[in-house]
């Protein structure tokens, strides 16, 4: 029975089996085995008993074994258990200890979300207490069968009966934790540990390097749809054919424009269009230079010069929307500005035949993973911007990485008003709903603070991306209802204040997830997640990136981060060497960033090593001033920045936008810290408005140029 049952899933289900040499490494004579997998279907313990070898023993909640269930698991070796009794994992401990070959479930059962669910510790009691070889198993496709539990989260179409499956095997681990621990503080570590495992093994059963635009096809193939998969303010819709067809057409018109060119500026807003223009470059293999519009004139241009550009696609209808004539006439003098709309009427129908004759599976686009896909700039935030090249494999891989952490299931709605030329716009509000089935709702600017609040309630989105700055504006103008169908809030690019998040619970009922990234990195580093929050932190490291901290002379608390991993980019182009690739030594990027990581993984922000005051030989951390002080921002917030001081090396200044926040007041928070004299302002500048960048990070440079006549410093 057993031979037809497994003829017939390769049949019906196209099963693929990866891995199965990690299960031959293990060596069962010496130490136990125990399979883990994740729960998509009903038919995943079927596939666990026919495509793992060997003689399995099933872990199953009696719940699961009545009915006609009971007479499917007669096929197969099953202990019977109560999940939630102390006892449950003590059968299982049994049979491992006798030598037999077993099999959990740790989520305890099938997912309803299509990702991770919570994970039961008893898993990882068994593997403790056994000393077993925990051997990870993902399984991928059966979520989206008949037999999932995803019915009204998954639109059906006829592929849903028998979709293809893959089963991966990954490397056997072990567990271990520190055997003089607390019974409850092990446990606590037991059940992260294979959380981890759990949630990692998503990452590496599902990366393959690929180009973007092989991505592109796969997601077309992957999720057949009736509905857009990019939507604008303008109510312009695109589905993920219509993303392809756009590539090859649009894309053909591009590179024979710039035959001669591989680095194109793109100066565009978040609109469909965008989208479109992005994978028509990646369809012919030409890597777009996505230009920040607000950073204005000089930087803009010099961006241009430190990556090259001879060619800039924008749209008069943007240029004149934004306002932004000037610059565009100022643009034309360095590089050449090509219009879309003029592109569009010179598409004819021998541009579209040929377009169409070329197969899209042998296009430019489909080239080696570790080539350039795309130029970013860094925000300047602490001084000139520098050209970010990311390569295909950094972009797929930070794809997969956040696919591990937040689960997205086909057509659910992705809100992102970040803008594109931004990485966290980029990767988390566009690559990522888009290569995995979602919609994406696109808005143009995330400054317009009451439509936007609006725009989701009307589109019902699931996933919302913003910064601390951009929450703030948007809970002052939203209604209560506004983001009913939000699934998670999701914050990154500076610190979420305490404030921030208290006034999301309390108006909204929703918790602001907070991450931590860098363009470099593509960019998410480590993020929050329901399943493994800590507040105050940035969540834990992604799959896949490895760390390492270096001691700072002077400081006493946190290190400096330094992170490694298949996201991080393959280099800077500087503005004093245009075009010359300087990439990160041995594959490791200094973030900049002083952290703390417990036990547990979890990372927590002390600032960066650049916004640090030497005064008197002792590091002051600016990013704990402008913390301490921020509950006491009621209208407003405070920036801490350094001067020179002939005495001690430097001072701080603090300016601040909220007129209502006295020296006594600063003084009063910084106590209540617990920071030293030390960190106490000397000259407080109140003025009408903070500078952000475009992003929504504060403009330190602009901000440094506010305090440095000392006239203007209120003492």
């Amino acid at each position: 029975m057993k031979w037809v049952f497994k003829w017939l899933f390769k049949i019906l289900y196209r099963i693929e089996v990866r891995g199965l040499e990690h299960y031959e490494a293990v060596d069962q004579s010496t130490q136990p085995l125990l399979i883990v997998a994740n729960h998509q279907s009903l038919i995943d313990g079927p596939l666990i008993d026919l495509f793992i070898p060997g003689r399995t023993h099933f872990m199953i909640h009696a719940s699961h074994t009545g009915g006609w269930k009971r007479w499917i698991l007669k096929m197969a070796s099953f202990i019977e258990v109560d999940m939630h009794s102390p006892l449950a994992a003590k059968h299982m401990i049994q049979a491992l200890k006798a030598g037999k070959q077993g099999m959990i479930f740790p989520e305890g059962r099938i997912t309803t979300t299509g990702g991770l669910m919570k994970v039961y510790e008893g898993t990882a009691l068994v593997a403790s207490k056994t000393n077993a070889a925990i051997l990870p198993v993902q399984i991928d496709g059966a979520q989206f069968s008949k037999l999932s539990y995803l019915d009204g989260r998954v639109r059906w179409t006829w592929r849903r009966w028998f979709p293809k499956i893959r089963i991966t095997v990954l490397p056997a681990q072990s567990l271990a934790v520190p055997a003089d621990l607390k019974a409850h503080e092990r446990h606590a570590l037991l059940k992260h540990a294979l959380y981890k495992i759990m949630r990692d093994s998503q990452f590496y059963a599902r990366y393959q390097p690929k180009s973007l635009w092989q991505a592109l096809l796969e997601a077309q193939k992957t999720y057949p749809q009736t509905q857009y998969s990019v939507a604008d303010a303008q109510g312009t819709e695109l589905s993920l054919s219509k993303l392809v067809l756009a590539g090859r057409v649009l894309g053909l018109a591009l590179s024979e424009r710039c035959a001669s060119q591989t680095h194109i500026g793109v100066l565009l807003p978040n609109v469909a269009g965008m989208a479109a223009t992005f994978f028509a470059l990646q369809a012919y293999g030409k890597v777009p230079a996505l230009l920040n519009f607000t950073a204005g004139e000089r930087a803009i241009k010099s961006a241009c010069q430190t990556a090259q550009l001879q060619t800039v696609l924008t749209s008069r209808k943007f240029i004149e929307l934004a306002g932004l004539e000037e610059l565009a006439e100022s643009l034309a003098e360095q590089v050449e500005l090509v219009y879309l709309e003029d592109i569009r009427e010179q598409i004819g129908l021998g541009t579209k035949l040929r377009a169409l004759m070329r197969s899209k599976h042998r296009l430019p686009g489909l080239v080696a993973a570790d080539k350039a896909a795309v130029i970013l700039f860094t925000s300047g935030s602490e001084g000139a911007p520098k050209a970010v090249v990311l390569s295909h494999q950094n972009l797929i891989s930070n794809v997969e990485q956040i696919s591990a952490m937040f689960a997205l299931l086909p057509n659910d709605g992705v809100f992102n008003a970040l803008p594109t030329f931004h990485s966290f716009g980029l990767t988390a509000g566009l690559l990522w709903p888009l290569l995995n089935g979602a919609r994406v709702e696109l808005h143009p600017t995330p400054l317009h603070y009451h439509v936007i609040p609006e725009r989701i309630y009307q589109t019902n989105a699931r996933l919302f991306f913003a910064t601390d700055t951009f929450y703030n504006g948007y809970a002052r103008q939203a209604d209560a209802y506004d983001f009913y169908s939000i699934d998670a809030l999701v914050a990154g690019a500076e610190k979420l204040r305490s404030d921030t998040r208290r006034l999301y619970a309390d108006k909204f009922h929703k918790p602001i997830f907070e991450g931590y990234g860098v363009t470099e990195t593509a960019p998410v580093l480590a993020v929050n997640i329901p399943q493994m929050c800590q507040h105050g932190s940035v969540g834990q490291f992604v799959p896949g990136v490895e760390y390492r901290l270096e001691s700072i002379p002077g400081l006493e608390e946190g290190q400096r981060l330094w992170v490694k991993g298949p996201n991080i980019m393959l280099g800077y182009f500087m503005a004093d060497e245009p075009g010359v690739l300087v990439p990160p030594p041995d594959g490791w990027h200094d973030t900049g960033d002083i952290v703390e990581i417990d036990e547990f993984g979890f990372v927590t922000i002390l600032g960066r090593a650049k916004r640090f005051a030497k005064i008197g030989g002792e590091m002051v951390s600016l990013a704990a001033i402008e913390s301490a002080i921020a509950s006491y921002c009621q209208q407003g917030q405070a920036v801490a920045v350094r001067l020179p001081d002939p005495h001690k090396g430097e001072r701080i200044a603090l300016v601040t936008d909220d007129s209502s926040l006295s020296k006594q007041q600063v003084v009063q928070a910084l106590r209540e810290a617990g920071l030293t004299e030390l960190a106490t302002p000397k000259t407080i500048l109140v003025v009408d408005q903070i500078p952000l960048l475009g992003t929504g990070k504060i403009d330190y440079p602009a901000v440094d140029r506010l305090v440095q006549p000392a006239t203007k410093l209120a003492e």
